[in-house]
């Protein structure tokens, strides 16, 4: 089994490219709706709580952990690999390399968690793969938590979208890194902003073309779905649907 967790509803993104690209594999989804949102915590309680699921999902029997959440990623993903060192674990960092490739301005973007935006392993991102580039950091707090009350069509979300990425556009941005996987929900509108003006970029496809590399046996199982969650269950399964994930739901036992 392949264990997959978020603080939220976030990872969901990053698990449907998962099932996409493994379909016989089986899945443990942790959301850990009692701490979310990750941005807004110390790097102790986010490392805490990272460790303690990891825990939680080895112990389940998982062979192969992907760390869903960019948050997560950047705060404890080492700590994470420290503590099992027999299990491969895939982590989620905001798509600097491909984002910084492509530009053609030479101004990039990132949107991310406060958390994300002052950790160090996104500064030696934009060191190492985004040192000939201008690199804008935009921490965009309250985003997360509006998709976890899947409140995609806030006017309020909608307006605070605006005033921060039409400065970016202005600066000459032609590539904006979504870089909390919760953002990926909000693509619909975040691209009605910026219209042809610049491209969004979202690793959920590469982190999936990883976990295969990785999976090995994993790859073949009961093509199942567990979800747990460490409070409000029941708001994870109804948000399947609501997220346009209906293809998750049908896996779900």
């Amino acid at each position: 089994m392949i264990g997959v967790f978020d603080s939220g509803l976030g990872g969901l993104s990053v698990l449907a490219a998962l099932v996409d690209a493994l379909p016989q594999a089986d899945f443990s989804y942790f959301a850990d709706t009692a701490h979310v949102p990750y941005g807004n915590k110390s790097e102790e309680q986010i490392q805490g709580r990272v460790l303690a699921i990891g825990q939680h999902l080895a112990d389940a029997g998982c062979g192969l952990l992907v760390v869903a959440c960019n948050t997560a990623t950047a705060t404890a993903v080492q700590a994470l690999r420290a503590a099992h060192p027999g299990i491969p674990v895939v982590g989620v960092e905001p798509g600097i390399k491909p984002a910084a490739q492509d530009t053609r301005t030479g101004r990039i973007a990132v949107l991310t968690t406060e958390a994300t935006a002052r950790s160090p392993r996104l500064q030696h991102l934009i060191r190492d793969h985004a040192g000939h580039v201008e690199v804008f950091v935009e921490p965009c707090p309250g985003w997360a938590t509006h998709v976890e009350m899947l409140q995609l069509d806030d006017p309020a979300l909608a307006t605070d979208a605006r005033a921060r990425i039409e400065p970016l556009l202005e600066k000459g941005v032609d590539r904006i890194v979504l870089g909390c996987t919760h953002y990926s929900f909000l693509a619909p509108l975040l691209t009605e902003i910026v219209g042809a003006r610049a491209q969004l970029v979202d690793v959920a496809d590469a982190v999936a073309r990883q976990t295969q590399r990785l999976a090995g046996r994993l790859a073949h199982g009961s093509g199942t779905l567990h979800l747990h969650a460490s409070a409000h269950l029941e708001r994870l399964h109804a948000a399947l649907p609501r997220l346009h994930l209906g293809r998750l739901a049908a896996r779900v036992v």
